[in-house]
This record gives structure tokens, C-alpha cells and sequence, in this order.
């Protein structure tokens, strides 16, 4: 279904206003890719019209679209491939894995990861993706191809190549040029770029002091691994005598646009640098759990940092990592309520960050822009502005997404893809998995 008038009835609207939610039953009427009425009625009034553009919500909840804040497209394909060498460290999982893996990509592979991707975060309700890009032997035209599968499905990203001195400097001169041009020629309403960075044990001051230049006089920022594991803040001492961040500070690499992921192991230091720099963090805990490099001292986290989530590329399911904060926070000794408020102030984080790259994000609110999604969660209980986050945190991110609706065009209703030829696409991932597993298999 194309971009058309849209009608979703019987709705439980959660709007933000003022860094809260209000949630509001009834209907929301979409033209021409905005919400150009939303006709508030009361809960026992449902009705129900059958149409091909009117969507019957069903009592279900509806609210903004997700975002991942920390992706790695690349890494779709690398489910089952045969890696080879030990994998008992984080050290040893980047050689033996991850740095295997995208010196093997060529644009083709590149292309399909992106569709997987793609099909992944709209099942998932995630329709902006800040994606952290590495396919070094193919780095000319890689952000393009991420950004032509993206844009052409309907989704928006912010796009970066990951620029790392662990190779050679050939390629470490591609990735800078890569950054560079994709952000002066490629981007444009759906499509935003930052200036992507490995991690400070990967490069080179050289490197560092090329990019600061760069993101100054184009006031850019960047997306980059800071102290995911402690061998990070090892290696940059060792090599530089300085903790991660403080090297990043240094060079003038940080500001209100750059995204940190992970920041695991951060001194009390560093959380002082990380406040005064106004970068946000984005945690990713699902990945870190899995690489067992530790989690955060919540605690020590300024309030004043924004706090986003991603995925770090193991999935696309944000709802989960975002869950995963919570159950986190709990774990690490926070009360019910200082870890609700933690989740809520993340919440509004993220809805304040990405407006900084696209400033039509939505509220839920008339004239707002048509992005939203329907949980097939309808709530047992009342749900008002005081309980909205416990049926947020245990009730709807624990449902799936069943309609995903981007600038006014249905994407997903009732859990199929609308106007993609899933099996198609699904074909065109295989080939090129199996070409890469075939390929990592035979070195």
C-alpha cells in the first residue's frame, strides 16, 4: 500500500507532550504523510468500519516508532559462519570474527546485510536505524548502498563507516574519505551522517587529528566504541598513556551530535569528561553479556548525559535491549522507582536525540509527521500519564508490533510486509550469505 490517506480507529494514542505520555483513546486521521486530526472519544465507544486505508486498532497502542541508536548492518550475515581460533576473549572474538568478517564483504553482501536488516527493524518496529558501518576492502560507495535499501523501503538512517589504522593506512585513508564524502554528498531529509571511528586502541593520532579537523569545521559528530572492554582503556594507555575518552576529549572529537557506545569501563574521570563533552551514550547490553565484557556502573552516569540504546547488531529487536536496561538496573541494586526513572529520562533521551538529526520526528501529536506504530497490546487495566510506564515496561514492549506506518505509508499491517516481496528478498540474502560462508569457510 503506497503512501495514501490512512484512518487508524479505536486507539490508544500514547502522546508525548512535554517529556511525558498522555495517553489519549480514539482516532488518528493521516493525509498526505502527516497526522492532520487525532478525534479523541471515550474508550467504550468503539466502532468498527472496514476500508483498505482504515485500520482498526482494536484498543491496541499506538506509539512513536523505535530507533536504534547502535546498529551494525554488516554483521547480518555472519549467523553460522565457520569461524575458526579461539573465541575465549573480546580480543580474540574481533580477530577471529568481526575483522574477519568485513574484510570479506563486498558491496553485494553489503546490499543484502542492509536488506536483512531492513526486513529486521520493521518487523521489530524500528524505522530510524544509526547504523556503524566497516567493510574495509569495499569502502568506496558502502554507505550508499546501506542508504539506497534504506531510503527505498521507507526508513530512515544516519549512516558512518568505521575508520580504524588496525589494517593498513590505505585503508584507513578509504574510511576517512568514505565519511567525508558521504556526508558532503549523500545525505539528505531520510538519510544523515556522522563520522564514524573503531576504537581508540585501533587508531592512530594522526588519524584522530585528521577527523577532529574535519567534524570541527563541518560540525559533525562521531559514533564510536569507547571502553567496551577493559583491553580498550589497556591498549590506549599502554600505547598513549591515556584512557579512551580522555584521548578523545584531547582532540576535540566530542560534542552534543556523537554517539559512545558501550562505555563500560569508564573511571569516575571519564564520566566527568563525558558530562562536560555533552556526547551521549549508548548502551547495548544484550552484546555485552554475550561478549562477557562486563556492564556499566549506572551510578556514576551524570544525569545530564543522554543514555540511547542500541543493538550493537545482534538483532533489531530494540524493545528487547531496551527492556534489558531495566531488568539491568534492577540487577544493579536500583529501587522500582529510581530505575523507572532512569528508563523514562532514556526514553525522552532518545526522542530528544534524534531530533537533532531529524527535527519531524514525531510526538504523536496534529501536524506531526506519520510515524508510528501499533503493539498488539491491549492494555487489561486503565492506562493513564501515572501508570503508562508499567504497562510500557512489562505489557507492550513485551508484545510484538503488529502495523508499522512510516510518513503515511503502511509498511507492516497485522504483521505482514506490505508491498515487499519478502521471499524475493529473503533469495537474494541466502546467495550472498552463502557466498560469504563459503569464502570465510575457505581461509
Amino acid at each position: 500500500m503506497n503512501k495514501k490517506n490512512v484512518k487508524i480507529i479505536n486507539a490508544c494514542i500514547a502522546q508525548i507532550k512535554d517529556e511525558s505520555i498522555i495517553p489519549i483513546f480514539g482516532d488518528i486521521e493521516i493525509e498526505n504523510g502527516n497526522i492532520v486530526s487525532i478525534i479523541e472519544k471515550e474508550s467504550n465507544k468503539i466502532y468498527s468500519t472496514i476500508g483498505e486505508n482504515i485500520i482498526d486498532a482494536g484498543g491496541r497502542v499506538v506509539t512513536i516508532p523505535l530507533v536504534n541508536f547502535h546498529d551494525h548492518i554488516y554483521s547480518r550475515l555472519a549467523k553460522g559462519l565457520p569461524a575458526k581460533g579461539e573465541m575465549d576473549s573480546f580480543q580474540s572474538i574481533l580477530k577471529n570474527l568481526w575483522w574477519k568478517l568485513d574484510l570479506n564483504l563486498d558491496l553485494e553482501m553489503v546490499k543484502a546485510s542492509a536488506q536483512m536488516a531492513v526486513l529486521e527493524s520493521i518487523k521489530n518496529g524500528v524505522t530510524y536505524i544509526f547504523d556503524h558501518h566497516a567493510s574495509p576492502n569495499n569502502t568506496e560507495g558502502s554507505l550508499a548502498t546501506i542508504a539506497n535499501v534504506i531510503e527505498a523501503i521507507g526508513l530512515r538512517g544516519v549512516l558512518c563507516f568505521e575508520t580504524s589504522d588496525r589494517n593498513d593506512a590505505l585503508l584507513s585513508q578509504n574510511a576517512v574519505k568514505e565519511n567525508k564524502n558521504f556526508f558532503l554528498n549523500n545525505t539528505n531529509q531520510n538519510i544523515k551522517a556522522m563520522f564514524g571511528l573503531h576504537a581508540s586502541f585501533t587508531l592512530e593520532d594522526k588519524t584522530l587529528k585528521t577527523v577532529s579537523e574535519f567534524i570541527q569545521n563541518e560540525n559533525i559528530g562521531v559514533h564510536v566504541h569507547l571502553s567496551e572492554d577493559e583491553s580498550d582503556n589497556e591498549i590506549s594507555k599502554n600505547k598513549f598513556g591515556k584512557n579512551p575518552i580522555e584521548r578523545f576529549d584531547d582532540f576535540k572529537l566530542l560534542n552534543k551530535n556523537s554517539i559512545l557506545a558501550h562505555g563500560i569501563h569508564l573511571t569516575e574521570k571519564d564520566y566527568q569528561i563525558l558530562k562536560s563533552s555533552g556526547a551521549a551514550l549508548a548502551y547495548n547490553l544484550d552484546s555485552n553479556l554475550n561478549n562477557a565484557v562486563g556492564l556499566p556502573n549506572f551510578k556514576m552516569v551524570p544525569i545530564s548525559t543522554p543514555v540511547l540504546v542500541g543493538t550493537d547488531g545482534m538483532h533489531a529487536n530494540i524493545a528487547r535491549s531496551f527492556k534489558q536496561l531495566f531488568l539491568q538496573l534492577r540487577n544493579s541494586g536500583f529501587s522500582f522507582d529510581d530505575a523507572f526513572g532512569f528508563m523514562i529520562k532514556t526514553y525522552f533521551n532518545q526522542h530528544k536525540f534524534v531530533k537533532q538529526f531529524f527535527t519531524d520526528f514525531p510526538s504523536l501529536n496534529i501536524g506531526d509527521r506519520a510515524d508510528l506504530i501499533i503493539w498488539d497490546y491491549i492494555p487489561p487495566t486503565p492506562i493513564n500519564a501515572d501508570n503508562f510506564w508499567g504497562h510500557y515496561l512489562y505489557g507492550i514492549i513485551e508484545r510484538q508490533v503488529k502495523t508499522v506506518i512510516q510518513n503515511g505509508k503502511i509498511l507492516m499491517r497485522d504483521f505482514n510486509l506490505v508491498n515487499i516481496d519478502e521471499a524475493e528478498i529473503s533469495s537474494m540474502i541466502f546467495e550472498q550469505g552463502n557466498k560469504l560462508f563459503n569464502k570465510f569457510g575457505n581461509e
